[in-house]
């Protein structure tokens, strides 16, 4: 059947909403995007406030068959001033691709899928960009990259020409009821402090003033209703322990602490993300109570 593959419309929001919930619900256990959460990713994403700056246009094309939206993606390019860390100056990037897989229903999503990659590529050449990106960065949590559970997209991208440069990053998810209990600070004269931190609620492990180690807590994932039934959700912001006290029992305790910090607020799970060459880490969260959801590979370049 015949594809069409054309610019957004806001008529189109309700099926493309349905398509990316799909494609999250695939990684992330009973979340989903919201309506007015996908307009607001398509407009502006303000809580990429590192790389949002640099964007200086956008664009989300649509592959049609027969009245249905079959497949999706966002662009957005990056300027070309002194104000662009090098690493995206010039780049073209394909926020996110997704496409309904190939069923005996619906035959021909492959196609639509292939029509529009090559769709984003005539975009991203007519914005005349000297390097072209390609993810999966969807507006809900653990979700990036081009995780496992897609390889229909991992394959349109290649048959598009990208290849993966970059790296392997596991996504990990515990109940609350799972995690330690806090006992005893583990070391002599050690006290817990709360502050405000840079990615949520820091812990810190004290003693005499020196801080050994902390984790951040982040309990704003649905901010503004963009997602739907997150409030019982939270993220590992930061997690660092001084290497001098490693297998003293502190990443557990820290741990602990913060779990009882979310349980008396109602969090009822936690994400956590390691990369895939950070064994000992990953070990570390799998050994308080954390499970693997996903694997996924950041980093996919067109030559």
């Amino acid at each position: 059947m015949p594809t069409q593959v054309r610019p957004f419309s806001r008529d189109d929001r309700e099926q493309i909403t349905t398509l990316i919930n799909a494609h999250i619900s695939a990684v992330v256990p009973n979340v989903s995007v919201s309506v007015p959460g996908l307009l607001s990713q398509i407009a502006r994403e303000p809580g990429e406030f590192i790389v949002e700056p640099w964007v200086v246009e956008r664009r989300t094309l649509v592959a049609e068959q027969s009245g249905r939206i079959v497949a999706a993606a966002h662009l957005v390019r990056y300027g070309r001033d002194e104000k662009v860390s090098a690493d995206y100056r010039d780049v073209g990037e394909i926020r996110w691709l997704v496409c309904w897989p190939a069923a005996t229903s619906w035959p021909e999503a492959a196609a639509a899928g292939e029509a529009l990659a090559s769709g984003c590529l005539s975009q991203l050449q007519r914005w005349g960009v000297s390097r072209c990106f390609a993810d999966g960065s969807l507006p809900a949590p653990g979700v990036f990259g081009v995780p496992e559970q897609w390889p229909h997209i991992r394959a349109l991208y290649e048959k598009a020409g990208f290849r993966h440069d970059g790296r392997t990053e596991a996504v990990f998810l515990a109940l609350i009821s799972d995690l330690p209990r806090p006992g005893p600070p583990p070391l002599a004269d050690m006290t817990e402090v709360r502050t405000v931190g840079v990615n949520g609620t820091r812990f810190s492990a004290v003693v005499g003033g020196r801080v050994l180690g902390y984790i951040e807590v982040d309990i704003s994932l649905d901010t503004a209703d963009r997602m739907s039934r997150l409030s019982g959700w939270a993220d590992v912001g930061n997690f660092h322990v001084e290497e001098a006290n490693w297998h003293q029992g502190l990443g557990t305790w820290l741990m602990a602490t913060a779990g009882e910090w979310l349980r008396m607020g109602g969090v009822q799970r936690l994400l956590g993300y390691a990369s895939t060459e950070d064994t000992a880490y990953a070990a570390f969260l799998q050994q308080v109570g954390f499970r693997v959801l996903t694997r996924t590979i950041r980093g996919h370049v067109k030559p």
